[in-house]
């Protein structure tokens, strides 16, 4: 048996699904049917722990989790069972963009009152709401790019060189303190938080799980490589102003150096890749596999949506003085230190 001694915990259960498959991966139960995915919330916490759990094995696994359970052909039968309720959901309610043309154009397009997390945050946010939001975020952001480098083996020409030069940018260019998933570990003590990989998986909400996840389903599955170059070119195109308002939010409430020069990096950075990402990865992709243009809108519109949701989710907590994870920040250190 393989385990791994370094990863992050399981977390508990947020239903029968996620139940079934933590104790599959802990070597005490069975795992949950295939078909058992079909009455899910497609957008809920039990589904997308779930999901979560599996996807996790392909990145840094579990404390105490066997590696082989990576290529278990049961779990990735139930894991299957998960992705067509949640990607099927998605086609369904996704608000598509009538061509990929119109869903970049959209994303180009700076609103005048924008309204969105980034907007509450500088104008508004505090602390300990700045605080949450970099937890839930560290999901991602403590692996930042490695869901993304899954889709460098699926394409070819223009499109692989530009991806590959603007991954190599998210990974330090060759300077381990200048890895991107480092300096968000940085502001993360700033914040005075936990940078443990994964420490943060009980607390996140539903709604940003399955933001992570649409990556990980994405960058995993090669028919969906075009949808992973949309999911791409809608992070970096959004990405540089919204940077530039964290990064205001940040010194407007005296998070710390660290903490402001995570986003200052992505403000510039993230305006050279938006170029990249649009004129190279998507015209390379699209000039080797036109077929994939409506692929790729879908990708950029899922984002939006999942996004979206995520959004809806904090600024209703947060506007009404309440905390938008599942465990608040206090009680969950309390809980498992």
């Amino acid at each position: 048996m393989n385990h791994h001694a370094r990863g992050p915990q399981l977390p508990p259960a947020r239903g029968p699904l996620s139940d079934a498959v933590a104790a599959h991966l802990r070597g005490t139960g069975p795992l949950p049917r295939p078909a058992d995915a079909e009455s899910a919330d497609p957008y809920g916490d039990d589904l997308h722990l779930a999901l979560y759990l599996c996807y996790e094995l392909h990145y840094r696994g579990f404390a105490g989790v066997d590696a082989g359970h990576e290529w278990d052909p049961e779990l990735l039968g139930v894991r299957a069972a998960l992705e067509r309720r949640f990607l099927s959901a998605l086609r369904a309610d996704t608000p598509g963009h009538d061509s990929l043309d119109d869903a970049l154009g959209a994303l180009l397009v700076e609103p005048v009152d924008g309204t969105g997390v980034s907007h509450f945050l500088r104008d508004e946010g505090e602390l300990w709401q700045l605080r949450e939001y970099a937890a839930q975020r560290s999901l991602y952001h403590l692996k930042e790019a490695d869901p993304h480098a899954w889709v460098l083996p699926r394409l070819w020409g223009r499109a692989k060189a530009a991806m590959a030069a603007v991954e190599y940018d998210e990974f330090g260019g060759g300077r381990a303190e200048r890895v991107h998933a480092r300096l968000f570990a940085n502001l993360m003590d700033d914040l005075g938080l936990d940078t443990s990989y994964g420490r943060y998986l009980d607390a996140a909400c539903a709604e940003l799980l399955a933001v992570v996840n649409l990556m990980s389903l994405f960058g995993l599955h090669r028919e969906l490589r075009g949808a992973l170059v949309g999911h791409f070119a809608e992070v970096e195109i959004t990405s540089s102003p919204g940077s530039r308002r964290l990064a205001e939010a940040m010194r407007r409430t005296g998070a710390g150096p660290a903490a402001e020069f995570f986003y200052d990096e992505h403000v510039e950075a993230d305006a050279v890749h938006e170029q990249v990402v649009r004129h190279e990865v998507i015209a390379g992709l699209l000039e080797e596999e036109p077929e994939l243009a409506g692929d790729v809108a879908f990708g950029i519109d899922a984002t939006e949506y999942l996004e979206g949701r995520l959004a809806r989710r904090l600024l209703s907590e947060w506007r009404a003085g309440r905390t938008s994870l599942r465990v608040p920040l206090d009680a969950e250190m309390t809980h498992t230190s």
